[in-house]
């Protein structure tokens, strides 16, 4: 069931037009990554939804609401560079942000309360937010974007000034969140939307080029390809694959044999022929794999 409807959408400033025509849905129940080269307009369509920017034309529409109809109360948002009052702590600035949605003083301790732990920051509750690491940041800035209980929540490059730990700390807090609400967030951290995504939106220069389930996208770009890993010295088989009917091209990245094909199943038994009568030392054979760097790559350059 759609949750947010987007159509026709264009921001222009001056002369120049950061977002072009976009329009899209937003599925509930769903996560969905915006992705896009620096420059393509993923903030500026957040803020628009956000209700921090008016569309220069176009219509923004939520379940239950008008077409342009004020639905912050329904948003929870974060910024690539949250502000935090940083003599607070973190109790007390989520105290604060709950009263900011209209929640009473004893609502917005109980619910702040509650959040510090589902974020996993409740024993640093007294503490100073100055104090605070830039994934514990984060995960308070979450916090006070879902305070309010919103359906959905949008995250601007959440976990692009991360360290590994505190990145892998908020990505897990958006597996867990994504069973409540629905989520857009933007990122240019490919292996993070492949992990945590259900669907895509592909953004350069301003205009959607694809959008989508991430599964359906996969194989609307997918290569006929075939992965090889071998122990021992890999150039010794770039030559003998080339000789194969079926095979096109070899490129050896990191290791890895990446194998063209013009049928993958075809190929997949001359392979698997060839490596059995010469006795390969193959450690892993993969068909058809399809990073969403591919993917993002195609659609880019096409």
């Amino acid at each position: 069931m759609t949750l947010l409807a987007v159509k026709d959408l264009t921001k222009t400033y001056g002369s120049h037009t950061a977002v072009k025509h976009v329009s899209f849905e937003l599925t509930k129940g769903k996560c969905i990554a915006l992705l896009g080269p620096n420059g393509a307009g993923k903030t500026t369509i957040l803020r628009m939804l956000a209700g921090l920017l008016a569309p220069s034309t176009g219509s923004i529409t939520f379940s239950g609401y008008k077409p342009n109809q004020d639905i912050r109360k329904e948003i929870g948002y974060l910024p690539q560079y949250p502000a935090f009052h940083s003599w607070m702590t973190g109790r007390e600035f989520l105290i604060y942000s709950g009263q900011l949605h209209s929640l009473s003083k004893k609502e917005a301790l109980e619910k702040a309360d509650l959040l510090l732990k589902k974020t996993g920051i409740y024993e640093a509750r007294h503490k100073r937010i100055h104090t605070y690491s830039g994934g514990m940041k984060q995960r308070l800035g979450i916090a006070q974007a879902i305070i309010h209980q919103p359906k959905l929540l949008m995250l601007d490059e959440p976990v692009s000034s991360l360290d590994p730990i505190g990145r892998r700390d908020v990505l897990t807090l958006m597996e867990e969140l994504k069973e409540n609400m629905t989520i857009l967030f933007s990122t240019h951290i490919l292996s993070d939307a492949d992990e945590i995504s259900d669907e895509l939106l592909l953004l350069k220069q301003g205009h959607l080029l694809e959008s989508g389930p991430i599964n359906d996208l996969r194989k609307k770009y997918q290569t006929a390809m075939i992965e090889l890993q071998f122990t021992g010295d890999i150039a010794l088989y770039e030559q003998k694959l080339l000789e194969l009917p079926s095979v096109t091209n070899v490129i050896n990245k990191r290791d890895v044999l990446h194998i063209s094909v013009t049928d993958v199943e075809q190929a997949r038994d001359e392979v698997i022929q060839k490596a059995a009568l010469e006795l390969w030392p193959i450690t892993q054979l993969t068909m058809n794999h399809s990073t969403l760097e591919d993917l993002f790559m195609k659609v880019m350059t096409k």
